[in-house]
């Protein structure tokens, strides 16, 4: 194989996969929006699918959710974590 090609070729990989996490990891911080809730201490978090979280503190160390991260969805509830 001609090796020019070959340079050419991994560069083009190399920004695809570049635009791929621009795309994968940038929206995703304004996709929750924390929500009020009477009562406790810490919000609920309202998800891009215009779900709420079942939890208003992370079930590991439960601190705040953190609105970067992902929810895990059990039984097709959101769960959010810290």
């Amino acid at each position: 194989m001609n090796p020019t090609i070959h340079r050419a070729a991994a560069g083009r990989g190399a920004a695809v996969a570049l635009a791929l996490c621009v795309l994968a990891c940038g929206g995703g911080a304004r996709a929750q929006v924390p929500l009020p809730v009477p009562g406790p201490a810490f919000t609920r978090l309202k998800y891009a699918d215009s779900l709420m979280s079942v939890n208003d503190r992370c079930v590991i160390t439960h601190n705040r959710l953190n609105p970067v991260m992902h929810p895990l969805y059990v039984n097709g509830q959101p769960v959010g974590f810290c």
